[in-house]
Formats: structure tokens, C-alpha cells, sequence
């Protein structure tokens, strides 16, 4: 690109599928570093881009400032000031196609990405199941990119720079030669979250030699957390100790993470950490595994006992008698497993 460009990126659902981009992104980053990228996006995620210097971010509030139709207009009259030369529109909902067509109009080079909603359909319906594995999401994410004209390499590695620990934990992390594990219990559907009374089991044996480093969100799970910290001396409770953006910092230091399908995973997997993902009414099919993860750091559910997983493509669907799916995953089996990728 010999002239200058800007190109702006629009994805503004859960924190997860924000996540997912960061590899294209970095990809992006060092592959054009005379274009000048613009994330429009909930405000909350903005710690997710801190580490790109030609990108920025554009805070779009819209549960307030841009909420409902006039807020759709309003809206694009603001991003068209940054006089955008591209738009990638990576989230394919009413707001972004209204987005869409608007720059289409006044002239602006717009794709939007495939989210493949009929085949997630087949994959996860119980009759006439389709079972076949979907393009991943970061595919499909890279795909709109190069229809634009900027193609990337998302399987090449790109070169990370790690910011130093936050002062409160340098003394915790540094305090002996135990590994930390990264555990992440909970995600926004129940169809994703492992039985508590389960995971309680693998933390009580992980944290005898290692030390836990658990993550969360809300009252209820800090709740349960600062139950498990005060129970076992190993356990570390980071959500309720670290703001997001020191939490980001933290997990590259990380050995391992063990994580539901949930934002967590991607963050650690977009920090070159080894992740173990546990599935329940989910599957790493429907295309969210995280990054560059063998396969068989998914566990998954019995399909045996269970064929009818997926059951839906983010967990909010439990057929009748498939409300003991994860408990076909033993502790046995997650705590195996994390010993062995340890190991290496």
C-alpha cells in the first residue's frame, strides 16, 4: 500500500468473538504497518488493543449514545468523519448491515463476513444433524480482510511483546518455582459451564503442586472464588485482585490455562499460551476453538452417550435429558491432561 489507508473494523458483540481477532489483527498490524486500522467497538474492550500502535479504537456506546435507529445514524455520521478508505464489517447484524450500506452509498469499499448461519443451524439442530466442522471464526474473519485487499498469513507467528506484571503480583508469582494454571469456571450460558461441584475437584488436586489462578466475573462467581481461596492455600483469586487490563497483562505469565468456550481461552491462546477447553452443550466444530491449540486439548462431552452435541453454538440450549452432558467428562480426565501439557 503506497498510499496511506484507513481501514475500519466493526465488531461490537461479546467479548469472546472480539477476542478471536486479535491474531488477524496482529497479522494485520505487521503485514500493513503504514495502514492505519480502526476498531469501533463497546467500550470495554479497548484494553483488548493496546498492544497494536497503528490501530486504535473508537468507543461505541450503544446502549446509550448510539441506541436504536437513530442511534444507527448517528452512529455512522461519527465513524464517517475518520474518512475510513475501507470498512470490514465483522459482526453481520442489522446495526452493521444499516452501517454497511450507508458507507456503500457514499462511495466506501465494504465487505462483511459469512458467519455461515445455516450450516451452525444444520450442525447443532437434534434431527438430521449435520456433524461436519465448520470453517473457524478467525477464517472467516481473515477472509473479509482479503477481500478488501489485505491479505495475511494468520498461520505465521508474529513476534509478542509481554509487559511487565503489575507490581501486587511480582512477590506472588515469583514467590517459589510452582507453576500457575490459569482456571476459568464460567461462561455465560450454563451449557458451557462444568459442574462446580467438578471443577472444585480438579482445583483440589492441581492446586497441591501448582498454583491457581482463578478467573471470573460477577458477584456470584467472586463469591464462589473467594470460597476456593480461602480453602486452598494455592488458589489465587485474580478477578477479584486485578482490573481486565491487569488481568490481560498477567496471563502470559501463565503456564497453562484451563478454560470453558469462553473469552478467557482466546485471551490466553492470543498470549501464546497452551489452553485446555472443556465442552459441554458446545463443540469445537461450530468453529470457536481458541488459536493454534492442538485438537486434543479439547475435551469434549460423550457424543456416544449424547449425539446430539452441539446442542447450540453458544451454550443457552439444553434439550430434555441432556442436562448431565458435562458430567460424562470425569475430573480425572481434565486433571490428566493438564499434567500432561505441563509437562511439556
Amino acid at each position: 500500500m503506497k498510499n496511506f489507508k484507513k481501514l475500519l473494523i466493526l465488531r461490537f458483540s461479546s467479548m469472546g468473538d472480539v477476542a478471536i481477532m486479535i491474531p488477524v489483527l496482529r497479522a494485520l498490524s505487521f503485514s500493513y504497518p503504514k495502514v492505519n486500522f480502526v476498531i469501533a467497538s463497546r467500550p470495554k474492550m479497548a484494553p483488548l488493543f493496546k498492544e497494536f500502535k497503528n490501530i486504535n479504537f473508537f468507543s461505541v456506546d450503544i446502549e446509550k449514545k448510539y441506541s436504536g435507529v437513530i442511534g444507527v445514524f448517528k452512529l455512522f455520521w461519527a465513524l464517517k468523519s475518520l474518512r475510513p478508505s475501507y470498512v470490514a464489517d465483522l459482526h453481520a447484524v442489522i446495526r452493521t448491515h444499516i452501517l454497511s450500506s450507508l458507507f456503500i452509498l457514499f462511495g466506501t469499499k465494504v465487505r462483511s463476513i459469512y458467519k455461515g448461519r445455516k450450516e451452525k443451524k444444520a450442525l447443532t439442530r437434534l434431527n438430521n444433524k449435520q456433524f461436519l466442522p465448520l470453517t473457524p471464526t478467525i477464517f472467516r474473519y481473515a477472509k473479509v480482510f482479503a477481500e478488501l485487499g489485505f491479505p495475511v498469513d494468520i498461520t505465521k507467528e508474529y513476534p509478542l511483546k509481554n509487559k511487565p506484571l503489575p507490581e501486587k503480583l511480582k512477590s506472588i508469582f515469583y514467590y517459589d518455582n510452582k507453576k500457575w494454571i490459569g482456571i476459568a469456571p464460567f461462561a455465560s450460558f450454563e451449557g458451557k459451564i462444568y459442574p462446580l461441584d467438578l471443577m472444585q475437584q480438579v482445583i483440589v488436586y492441581l492446586q497441591k503442586e501448582h498454583r491457581i489462578f482463578l478467573l471470573g466475573s460477577g458477584k456470584k462467581e467472586e463469591d464462589l472464588m473467594g470460597i476456593w481461596t480461602k480453602a486452598y492455600s494455592n488458589c489465587w483469586n485474580a478477578s477479584k485482585e486485578l482490573n481486565f487490563e491487569e488481568q490481560l497483562i498477567s496471563i502470559p505469565y501463565l503456564d497453562l490455562m484451563i478454560s470453558m468456550d469462553s473469552l478467557n481461552g482466546h485471551l490466553a491462546a492470543n498470549a501464546g499460551i497452551p489452553v485446555i477447553t472443556i465442552w459441554g452443550q458446545t463443540h469445537p466444530y461450530s468453529g470457536f476453538t481458541p488459536f493454534n491449540q492442538p485438537k486434543d486439548y479439547s475435551i469434549i462431552s460423550d457424543r456416544e452417550k449424547f449425539p446430539g452435541i452441539p446442542t447450540s453454538i453458544y451454550g443457552n440450549i439444553i434439550p430434555k435429558n441432556y442436562e448431565d452432558v458435562f458430567r460424562s467428562i470425569s475430573p480425572k480426565t481434565i486433571i490428566e491432561k493438564a499434567l500432561e501439557v505441563l509437562k511439556k
